[in-house]
């Protein structure tokens, strides 16, 4: 059984029903109940046209439905026409699924699930197990969105910069459970990208690809975090940084600079360095010059004084630090490392210990919490 091929053909088919008519809620329903169905079948009777056979299934499972339904009875006139059997049309309608999905009515979390449920051919009981939640509770949650975005028009002009945000959540949620999130928000800024011929998808694309080539190397045999610095280099996937430097390079020769590209640019370079010495800090921090044009982000800043710490010393990056507001998240744990950078250990100690204290991730907790421990140990305390 090839589920792979599945999860590629689920948005073509899901478009095809809404398409012709089909609210996205009961179509959505429809093309789940057809997937099922191939899965019993396809393995002893395999479809000459996958996709021809899943709309012409699925197609039939939302007329079962809505016969069924009463409250839909008045559309029966408009929905029983059954196309004539053959071949699936071409139209590849997945970017507008995506645009869909990511619809302005929804919050972040239930615009991911849908997303990965509609165009990524996920089951409700996945995107549970990968988001460490009952499967009640996502289902909920998908019935709701679901219910927002029916009804609206699948040709409706979509926002890029949402749908990206949204794959960006997703590929930052990491894994858990049988479902790896990031290798799953590649695939689909894979997609989306053969759809769409957009630097900043392109620039989404090489971020993606060049964060997950250090995956290996960021968690050490005890699953304790290793911070960029201590990775071991040679555990990196080289095939992976080459493909993301090539589509950057790409993408920046349009000369239509975005935060995602600016981003995979500041991946580059790290990823470009032999060493952690060798790393160019100066042009890094120019990065996040032009990142801090584009976005404005105080998240952006914070990183930035990081660089400068690296680039101009450690004093500097106090500096550019200082001019931040203290309670933004990961203040303080940038505060204690440019102070252990700057010699200041034993304030250094301190700050590590109260960063540890506000950490909401368990790897960064324990990772801070060493390091506090460590350096009081060197101090005799």
């Amino acid at each position: 059984m090839d589920e792979a091929l599945l999860r590629n053909l689920t948005p073509a088919v899901l478009a095809v029903l809404v398409r012709r008519g089909a609210d996205f809620a009961a179509a959505e329903d429809a093309v789940q109940d057809a997937l099922v169905e191939a899965v019993r079948v396809w393995p002893d009777d395999p479809p000459r046209d996958a996709k021809g056979w899943l709309v012409t299934v699925a197609w039939r499972k939302f007329l079962d439905a809505t016969r069924a339904d009463t409250a839909r009875r008045r559309r029966e006139d408009r929905v029983d026409e059954e196309p004539a059997p053959g071949p699936a049309p071409a139209v590849d309608d997945t970017l507008q699924l995506y645009f869909l999905c990511a619809h302005p009515s929804l919050t972040p979390s239930s615009a991911v699930a849908l997303t990965l449920r509609a165009v990524g051919g996920l089951t409700t009981r996945q995107i549970a197990r990968a988001y460490l939640v009952p499967e009640a509770t996502m289902a909920q949650r998908i019935s709701r969105a679901k219910r927002t975005v029916s009804g609206v028009p699948l040709d409706r002009p979509g926002d890029v910069a949402t749908v990206l945000r949204v794959l960006y959540l997703v590929f930052n949620e990491g894994y858990s459970g049988d479902v790896d999130l990031a290798a799953e928000a590649i695939r689909l800024t894979r997609q989306l990208a053969a759809a769409i011929d957009h630097p900043e998808v392109a620039g989404l694309l090489a971020l993606m690809l060049l964060h997950h080539a250090r995956r290996a190397a960021r968690t050490a045999p005890d699953g304790s975090l290793v911070p960029l610095a201590e990775q071991d280099r040679g555990r990196w996937d080289t095939a992976a940084i080459a493909e993301g430097v090539e589509i950057l390079q790409t993408a920046l020769a349009r000369d239509r600079l975005g935060e995602f590209q600016a981003q995979a640019a500041i991946a580059a370079l790290h990823a470009d360095a032999p060493t952690a010495e060798e790393t160019d800090w100066v042009q890094i921090v120019e990065w996040y010059d032009e990142l801090t044009r584009l976005t404005d982000s105080p998240v952006v800043r914070l990183n930035r004084a990081v660089a400068v710490g690296e680039a101009d010393g450690p004093r500097a990056g106090l500096a550019a630090l200082g001019e931040l507001d203290v309670s933004l998240p990961r203040y303080v744990a940038v505060a204690a490392y440019l102070h252990e950078r700057a010699g200041d250990l034993t304030t250094a100690a301190r700050l590590y210990a109260e960063a540890a204290k506000k950490a909401t991730d368990v790897l960064e907790r324990d990772h801070l919490t060493r390091r506090a421990a460590r350096i009081n140990t060197h101090l005799g305390h």
